[in-house]
């Protein structure tokens, strides 16, 4: 009876002995199991981690490589693929009237990434003031207005009715505003036999009407730089030249419908009658610009908010030659976005040198999105031309010529040359 009980015994602590077993093989197993799954979660995630960073580098290295190639002018297609570690991105260009839009889409792994940047392309170029002058200086005659201020680097005179709708300044110990009616301030050495509406701001005064307040002994305005370069003038031209050149007929003449540049014109450019010319690209002119009767001159509307120069420019005679005429219902359109002119420059300079010769002329109903610059030579406008900005070495209106400034012109974009002056103003992952 003994030893069966012994035996008893130790078959029920032998049962024990592989339970526990068994129990603390469950729990490790589970234990074992919990880590197993922590660690490859954790695993999954790294790898994830490492496939978004991965697409999302080689993304960036998409847009990289194709904004570089953008911004230095070299090949590219509007689609290109870039392969790293053997996955791709792909990326893609949009034009958007001035700006270029590149997306790359990256796919590691099916982890998908996109990177965006945008490119603007443009100068900017500024006109603070309706009507600014060099030393050669301002001459408002009859029933002539200016719509916002006016800044001279000479005199500023004025003859019968003339009116600036704005403030009005004549820099420099010589600075004379004689003559003139400003709604505005007036600032200059010698004022006289004026009307002014606001304050006066001088050392001499004599003659004249100040509603505002008087402050003598002022010190005098400085004088101040044109707002256009030659250099920048000579930047564009080489715009227009890399479009190509015409050397025949000579004039060139246009009287039907025409889109027209990037182009220079080896000699005089004649417009005639009503033809509808649209610009997509800088004009240069060796010679002369003659533009009359009831011509169109239009910015093409995929420059956007761009501007564009029509240049009147012979290096060799710049005395009687580089002028524009514009004549009779000449019309000047935008591209149909706000913030965008036609700009025609003369690089004449007769005036600056002492001659008759006038630079750019115009007469007549001519009218629109039209700005002219002549930075060495003299500006006429007569009877009823309306533009909305005017810089010259000397300008004068005359009957019923009207400046509009428009504010916009603070920060004009003009087109650039061939894969210059592109700037990044967005980069985004999207």
């Amino acid at each position: 009876m003994k030893d069966s009980r012994f035996k008893i015994q130790d078959s029920r602590n032998g049962q024990a002995v592989i339970t526990v077993t068994l129990f603390l093989l469950i729990i490790s197993l589970i234990v074992i199991t919990g880590f197993a799954t922590v660690v490859l979660g954790e695993s999954k995630t790294s790898q994830n981690f490492i496939s978004s960073k991965k697409t999302y580098f080689l993304s960036e290295a998409g847009v990289e490589d194709l904004t570089y190639r953008i911004m230095k002018n070299k090949s590219f297609s509007n689609m290109e693929v870039i392969s790293l570690d053997g996955f791709t991105a792909t990326t893609s260009i949009i034009v958007v009237g001035n700006e270029r839009h590149v997306t790359a889409v990256g796919d590691v792994n099916k982890d998908i990434r996109k990177v965006k940047t945008i490119l603007t392309t443009g100068e900017g170029t500024s006109f603070f003031y309706g009507l600014q002058t060099d030393t050669g200086g301002i001459v408002m005659e009859n029933t002539s207005s200016v719509t916002g201020n006016v800044y001279s680097n000479g005199t500023v005179i004025g003859a019968n009715s003339n009116i600036i709708r704005g403030s009005v300044v004549s820099a420099g110990p010589t600075g004379l505003i004689n003559g003139s009616h400003a709604t505005g301030t007036a600032f200059a050495h010698t004022i006289s036999n004026s009307y002014i509406d606001g304050d006066a701001y001088y050392e001499n005064i004599s003659g004249t009407i100040v509603d505002g307040d008087l402050y003598p002994n002022s010190p005098d305005q400085p004088i101040t730089d044109m707002p256009i370069e030659d250099s920048k003038v000579d930047e564009w031209k080489a715009a227009a030249e890399a479009g190509g050149v015409i050397n025949s007929p000579c004039p060139y003449e246009i009287d039907s419908d025409i889109t027209l540049g990037p182009i220079k014109i080896n000699c005089n450019l004649e417009i005639d009658g009503d033809p509808e010319i649209t610009l997509q690209g800088m004009v240069w002119v060796v010679g002369n610009i003659n533009i009359k009767n009831t011509a169109i001159i239009r910015l093409d509307s995929s420059l956007g908010s761009q501007s564009l120069a029509m240049i009147a420019d012979n290096p060799a005679n710049r005395t009687t030659s580089s002028k524009i005429d514009l004549n009779n219902s000449v019309q000047f359109f935008d591209s149909g976005t706000d913030g965008s002119y036609v700009l025609m420059v003369s690089q004449n300079n007769s005036a600056e040198l002492g001659g008759a010769q006038v630079a750019i002329d115009v007469d007549n109903s001519v009218n629109g999105k039209l700005l002219v610059y002549a930075g060495h030579g003299e500006i006429r406008l007569s009877n009823s031309v309306s533009l909305k900005e005017v810089t010259g070495y000397r300008v004068r209106l005359r009957n019923s010529a009207n400046v509009i400034y428009e504010t916009g012109l603070a920060s004009l974009l003009f087109q650039a040359g061939p894969g210059g002056a592109y700037t990044i103003s967005e980069w985004k992952e999207i």
